[in-house]
């Protein structure tokens, strides 16, 4: 062959000879066509480098991704046609290799089309249309030389049967198409041929450099490929993503929006009137058009994906008969299309298009339907919260947590639905397409192969539904266990302090137990569900091919039997979804039913049915007067405050104002008052309800509630509320957080910021609902004289104050009392002291009982001062936490994936089942690629024999095939068992140490990591039980499969290992970029999720307040600027996930073609095509599970780091339980007499702390009752505590009876001495158990005790005696009674020695008399301690010992102290008196 020359070599027959005219050489025709693309490659290359080179210049705004033009995504869809026209042209050209103008002009037509998309991309985001004239006029030009082609071609005589004949054809309609196109842009345009062209604007959403989602701007290639995403994936390997950088929602997937085009859809059906409006038709007219597009996507997906076995039949099949064409060197040959596609390297090039294309419609599909339910998501969300704002939550009716329920998981029930829809239309007609396609290749076997797939799919939804009970059980288990173990933690120093800390755990590790047997069916029915999915596809090949063998006596050709192998891959999946599918329609529907009607009603608000609640009112409120609203407790007051804030249903009957006369309104029976005088914001009320309502913000943001500040104001509200002194113990003055995430402040705290918001806001009438009852009597004082009678009064505004401290009445202007919902009496106190002898005596005798009441507010402030410790430690401990992740640490720190703690958690599960498990999945994984090796074998034979050898018998090869078959199948189960239960035991083992070293460690005052542990014990447990075992499987399944797959790829074809290296290269970048950037996203989508649901929370309990204040639209806006910035959040995180799927999709594609192309390269040197097919098959799964490595590796490293927290506690010293003295060696009545020495005694919290008590040195005689004071601070817990050996003792020590307590076991210690602690604690359970935990006592002991603790006669009226129920934390008991309990508890505890904590700080003044006489006659012989907080309790003590700074101050009886009047007790009671 003298080499290639444009019209083939064959000079003589005058290829060049232009004789019969030039139109008829066909080489002459075929150089014409080369004109156009010659034409746009030399205009277009100069414009586009002097476009590049400006475009650095412009402002960077978003217009780089605006598109300017009309026809766009056309234009895309028909260019991209072009180039695959063009790449068959080439092909076809090639096959005859002589001629060159076969394929050269198709080659720069393939290069032009690429040109002219580039060109014009740059010209649209640079927006010069002008330079559009330039592809107008190629399309002209190409269209008429491609007709002229065409028109010979039907002149000869060469038609439709011929390839190069269609391929023309649709090169012309696709020009003309295009042209169309350009047409159109200059119709629209006007940029040429008119006289005003048409200026554009781009869309608001461009304009605003806030809105970073472009998805929806950017052109159709990056739309496909999410390439915008780029620079945000690449990005967060050196900075985190933050929310700023995600920015804004554009316009259009705002809530807002949303809702209205959904209440849009369902008012138009209203107006039509036809039938009642639906709320599914209302959806499919606002969001129908995105679903169906998606839909359609899908299905175009799933046909594309039967591509893969089809040509996998045709490579294997052709491979053996090589291709005879008819290369005549001189004459062109026209081939028909069927020859084309018997070309084996055609097959793998279209397998690969097809693989491309089939990928990216299913990733569009996910992404439209993910985008239309988190629109929808955000519409019905704030539907919700209108209709809340409107009618309102009846009490009770619906409880905050079914709202939270119905804000967080319904929603996405609703956008799981939808993601889920396309599959429901979709999977029939795959499953359909996939048996047809399997009758096809082997007839009636495939349909019995097929058929084990449909009977066995209801098992595996009845292990979906199993599965779904189960896990309901075990969250009633878990949350049982949690309870126990807050109540634990809750009472920790307690239990320290009886040495009852193991029979606790030992409750808690019972209820483990009952929650490991869930958890344990949880796992069984998980790994049946993963066994299942495994073993169909095994079980459905056995029985294909042992009946084909059975039935039709021949072998099946490897192509038929492969591509039967990767059909069966295919059907497994819809087959499997299904299941899944169905269950969650039926889910969103059942959700769909709470969110039915969107209109909103405008009624009022009953308060349960129609019975009334108040009755006969007829009453007046002066104006600019403090109207007081009295009576018993339920008798109406805040129901009557809440009827004129109009949050009642009127029954009948109508409310005015007045001014200071009075006008009385007829009126029927019943009567409830409705509210036309708060109209408008001229109108809003001030309103303090009786349970305050915080918001998670700063003190200040409470108090001035959405007001202007103003400084002279918000300081003389403070101050009347007495809030300065609480305001100065927080960090950061009245900038701290608080509320729900905040500090959390005491009921009398909180009550007092919920007044000075009432007070604070500018309203003509304030509302304050009994404010005092939070509030110790010196403050209420203090509030009634400065905020209401001196602030309120001297502004002239309305105040109606409903309260109980009838002392303060003499102040009203007006009484109203009440009884039993209606008016009992209304007047002036004169009024009603002559006209009602009777209640006004009445009142007196209560007002003088009213006396004293205890400090609270002290108290209160203390508590809040070790809450803030304890939060200093807290957050000392989260940044300690969050270091790791830190800026400083490193980038390279946030991609590495944490081994350690994997291997923690894995030998957590036990050595030998991560070797059962390790070792199975091997084994699987093998005698997997073992059948289908033999399926390779066993067909090779059916193609004829091999390297000359006969073919062996079906009855050779069926048995063997059956036995491996089989092998597989119980493999698949073992590995699904030893994965879930593996994670089990690990499971076990974390909680079980977790348990243990959190009750064993020594306690440190502040409780600081309680929030801590609690979290250990529950979002990480659950973590650890139920996320990571699915997690790992799913990711050491999909691994072993890609790495399989590569094997035998390589086995086959040993050249593909070159091309290898850049796809793992390649493969490594997009794994490590998107793993650190999904972590990021994830964790933005939880951090906007948990102030969306707080914020919902939050609205919903302060209804009244709110809507009391006319707040209602700043909450509105504030929900939807939440819901949109998690929405964001999540839209961003699906893209990214996209993002990866679609690049991991592309590589897979790649792997495939390499592997077709090296196969087919390598067929000829002794590679059997039964091999070839083997190859291909394995390459087609790799596409399926490349992204699942990545994302399972993405979840478990944020799972892992659940185990890593668990793990940080585990490192926790334990105390020391052994003691250096036997047991045996103390005395069982030890200590007999309770004689306590002190000698030089220094304690520490902790080595790193300073020292708490210095060298302190006391002595007290047996039977003693001595007192201890001082101020907080100056160690008298301390030392309490020392008694208990609960506190660092590192120098001196203390004897009692003649032992060194710090030399005993802990247990003996501590279950020998009693202690009565400050805060009452008990638990729930009985009354027996929380007396007698080790059930010890008799019952006439425990009588015994509750008679001294003066509880007897209250116990026995109980329904069960001491078997009565107490509820979590005693709840179902007053303070003083508790306190009482615990009393009893330390007298059923036969010690001679009682410790008292400030045991009376947190009752009053009666209950602290009885408490007082009984231990000074019950506890008459033993020694008695007690740690005083008024000092008044100690006067009668033996011996007072006056603490300060952790020293001695005074020792000696008291009389002898009070004589020394400069002494410090002398002033302790001077203050106390």
């Amino acid at each position: 062959m003298a080499g290639l020359s444009f019209c083939g070599n064959n000079v003589t027959k005058n290829a060049y000879s232009v004789d019969t005219g030039m139109l008829n050489n066909g080489c002459f025709v075929d150089a014409l066509n080369l004109v156009p693309h010659v034409f746009l490659l030399f205009i277009t290359f100069p414009i586009l480098f002097i476009g590049w080179g400006s475009q650095s210049s412009k402002v960077q705004i978003h217009h780089n991704t605006w598109l300017h033009f009309p026809g766009h995504n056309l234009r895309w869809i028909l260019t991209f046609t072009l180039l695959f026209v063009h790449v068959c042209e080439i092909a076809e050209g090639i096959m005859d290799t002589n001629h060159l103008h076969l394929f050269m002009p198709a080659f720069m037509g393939f290069i032009a089309a690429t040109t002219s998309v580039v060109y014009y991309h740059n010209i649209e985001t640079s927006n010069f249309p002008k330079l559009l004239l330039a592809l107008f006029i190629y399309w002209v030009l190409a269209f008429i030389t491609k007709s002229i082609k065409l028109w010979k071609f039907a002149e000869y005589g060469v038609g439709v049967l011929h390839l190069r004949f269609c391929i023309t054809a649709l090169l012309v309609v696709l020009y003309g198409l295009l042209m169309a196109v350009e047409i159109n842009v200059i119709r629209v345009r006007r940029y040429v041929f008119f006289a005003n062209p048409q200026k554009v604007k781009p869309p608001e959403d461009l304009q605003d450099l806030g809105v970073r989602f472009l998805q929806p701007f950017v052109n159709l290639l990056s739309k496909a490929t999410y390439w915008w995403m780029n620079p945000l994936i690449i990005g967060a390997h050196k900075r985190p993503i933050e929310l700023k950088k995600i920015g804004k929602l554009p316009i259009a997937m705002r809530a807002l929006t949303n809702y209205l085009k959904l209440k849009d859809a369902y008012e138009d059906q209203r107006r039509q009137g036809k039938k009642a409006p639906s709320i599914w038709r209302s959806m499919y007219r606002a969001f129908g058009r995105p679903i169906l597009l998606s839909s359609t996507f899908r299905y175009l997906a799933d046909l594309l994906g039967f591509a893969g076995p089809l040509c996998i039949y045709g490579i294997v099949e052709h491979l053996n008969k090589k291709s005879c064409f008819l290369q005549s060197p001189t004459s062109v040959y026209f081939m028909s299309s069927n020859e084309l596609l018997q070309n084996t390297s055609v097959l793998a090039v279209l397998l690969f298009l097809a693989l491309v294309l089939q990928r990216t419609f299913l990733q569009a599909s996910y992404y439209v339907t993910i985008e239309t339910g988190i629109n929808l998501r955000g519409a019905m969300i704030y539907n919700k919260i209108l209709r809340l704002s409107t009618s309102n939550m009846s009490m009770g009716e619906m409880t905050l947590g079914q709202i939270n329920n119905l804000v967080a998981i319904e929603t996405n029930q609703l956008m799981w639905f939808l993601f889920l829809c396309p599959n429901l239309w979709a999977m029939p007609v795959q499953i359909v397409m996939g048996v047809i396609l399997l009758y096809y290749l082997l007839g009636t076997s495939a349909l019995i192969g097929a058929s084990v797939i449909v009977l066995l799919a209801p098992v595996q939804y009845l292990i979906a539904t199993k599965l779904a009970d189960t896990q309901k059980s075990t969250l009633d288990q878990s949350t049982e266990r949690l309870k126990k173990t807050t109540e634990i933690l809750k009472g920790i120093k307690l239990l320290k302090l009886y040495a009852w800390e193991n029979i606790f755990c030992d409750s808690v590790e019972d209820t483990r137990g009952k929650e490991l047997t869930s958890l344990r069916t949880f796992a069984l029915y998980t790994s049946m569900s993963i066994f299942m999915n495994a073993a169909i596809p095994i079980a459905a090949v056995l029985v294909t091919f042992v009946s084909h063998a059975l039935i039709n006596k021949s072998k099946p050709s490897s192509s038929e039997a492969f591509a039967a192998l990767a059909l069966f891959h295919i059907l497994v999946t819809p087959l499997f979804l299904l299941s899944t599918v169905v269950r969650f329609a039926v889910k969103a529907m059942v959700s769909l039913i709470p969110l039915y009607p969107v209109q909103v009603n405008g009624g009022f608000f009953t308060w349960g049915s129609n019975l009334s609640t108040l009755s006969d009112i007829n009453i007046c409120i002066p104006t600019g007067q403090l109207t007081m609203i009295v009576g018993q407790v339920g008798c109406g007051k805040s129901s009557l405050l809440l009827a004129m804030l109009g949050e009642m249903q009127t029954l009948s009957g109508k409310f005015c104002c007045t001014s200071n006369k009075i006008n009385k309104l007829d009126s029927q029976h019943i009567v409830v008052i409705l509210v036309q005088l708060f109209h408008k914001n001229r109108y809003s009320v001030g309103y303090a309800t009786q349970k305050s309502w915080l918001l998670n913000a700063t003190v200040e943001d409470n108090i001035t509630f959405g007001s202007p500040f103003n400084k002279q104001r918000y300081k003389t509200v403070i101050d009347a509320c007495s809030l300065q002194p609480d305001v100065d113990l927080l960090p950061f003055g009245d900038q701290t957080e608080i509320g729900e995430r905040g500090i959390n402040l005491s009921g009398g705290q909180r009550q007092r910021i919920c007044v000075a918001r009432a007070l604070y806001q500018n309203t003509n009438i304030v509302f304050l609902d009994d404010p005092f009852s939070a509030l110790d009597i010196h403050l209420s004082d203090h509030l009634m004289q400065e905020g209401i009678l001196k602030f309120l009064q001297d502004d002239k505004r309305t105040v109606v104050l409903v309260t109980h401290k009838l002392q303060y009445l003499i102040h009203a202007d007006w009484i109203i009392a009440m009884k039993d919902g209606s008016v009992l009496r209304e007047g002036t106190l004169k009024d009603i002291q002559t006209h009602d002898v009777e209640l006004y005596e009445h009142w007196k005798t209560l007002m003088n009982r009213q006396d004293q009441e205890l400090e609270k507010t002290a108290l209160e402030r203390k508590t809040l001062r070790r809450a803030f410790y304890s939060r200093e430690a807290k957050n000392q401990e989260e940044e300690e936490e969050e270091e790791d992740d830190n800026m400083s640490t490193t980038t390279s720190r946030r991609s590495k994936i944490p081994w350690r703690v994997c291997w923690q958690y894995l030998s957590s599960g036990g050595f030998l089942m991560v070797f059962l498990m390790v070792f199975s999945k091997l084994l699987k994984h093998s005698v997997m690629v073992a059948i289908d090796y033999w399926l390779a074998e066993w067909t090779a034979n059916a193609d004829g024999p091999v390297n000359g050898t006969a073919g062996l018998p079906d009855s050779y090869y069926v048995p063997v095939f059956i036995i491996l078959c089989g092998a597989g199948i119980a493999l698949c189960l073992i590995t699904s068992l030893t994965v879930e239960f593996l994670g089990l035991s690990a499971a076990t083992n974390l909680h079980h140490n977790l348990l243990n070293k959190i009750i064993h460690a020594p306690i440190r005052y502040p409780r600081h990591l309680t929030y801590q542990i609690l979290n250990r014990f529950s979002a990480d447990t659950n973590i650890i039980d139920q996320h990571i075992p699915p997690t790992l499987e799913s990711l050491t399944r999909s691994t072993l499969l890609c790495l399989s797959a590569i094997g035998v790829i390589a086995f086959v074809t040993p050249s593909f290992l070159i091309a290898l290296i850049p796809l793992a290269v390649s493969f490594y970048f997009i794994q490590k970029y998107f793993r650190v950037a999904s972590k990021d996203l994830q964790d933005l989508d939880d951090s906007t999720q948990l102030p969306l649901l707080c914020h919902f929370s939050e609205t919903a309990e302060g209804l009244t307040t709110i809507r009391a204040f006319r707040h209602e639209s700043r909450f509105k806006q504030k929900m939807l600027e939440l819901t949109d910035t998690n929405n964001t959040a999540y839209l961003f995180l699906s893209a990214a996930n996209r993002w990866l799927e679609v690049r991991t999709d592309y590589l897979g594609a790649v792997i495939v073609l390499t592997a077709a192309v090296a196969s087919i390269w390598s067929s000829g040197k002794s590679l059997p095509s039964s091999m070839v097919g083997l190859g291909l098959t394995y390459a087609l799964t790799v596409t399926n599970y490349l992204n699942w490595v990545v994302r399972n590796l993405a979840d478990l490293e944020v799972q892992m780091a659940a185990v890593k927290k668990v793990n940080s506690f585990l490192s926790t010293e334990s105390e020391n339980y052994e003691g250096s003295m036997d047991t045996t060696q103390v005395p069982e009545d030890w200590p007999q007499h309770g004689e306590i020495k002190i000698q030089d005694l220094c304690v520490r919290y902790d080595p790193l702390l300073k020292p708490v008590l210095k060298h302190v040195n006391a002595y007290i005689n047996p039977g003693q009752k001595v007192g201890i004071c001082g101020r907080t601070g100056s160690g008298k817990s301390s030392l309490s505590l020392a008694f208990f050996n609960m506190v660092d003792v590192f120098e001196g020590r203390i004897i009692i009876d003649g032992i060194d307590i710090c030399k005993l076991p802990l247990q003996t210690l501590r279950s020998r001495l009693s202690i009565i602690l400050q805060d009452p604690v008990l638990f729930s359970g009985s009354i027996r158990f929380n007396l007698d935990p080790e059930r010890t006592c008799t019952d006439d002991r425990l009588w015994e005790a509750l008679e001294i603790a003066q509880l007897k006669n209250m116990v026995k009226a109980l329904s069960g005696g001491l078997d009565a129920v107490v509820t979590e934390g005693g709840e179902n008991f007053s303070v003083g009674q508790r306190q009482l309990f615990c009393l009893a508890r330390a007298f059923v505890r036969k010690s001679s020695i009682l410790i008292m904590d400030e045991a009376t700080a947190s009752i009053d003044m009666a209950t602290e008399n009885v408490l007082q006489k009984v231990v000074m006659t019950a506890f008459a012989d033993r020694t008695v301690v007690t740690i005083a907080h008024r000092v008044h309790t100690i006067l009668e003590a033996d011996l007072v010992i006056v603490m300060k700074r952790g020293n001695i101050l005074e020792m000696d009886k008291p009389e002898t102290l009070l004589e020394n009047e400069d002494g410090m007790f002398a002033s302790f009671v001077r203050a106390d008196m």
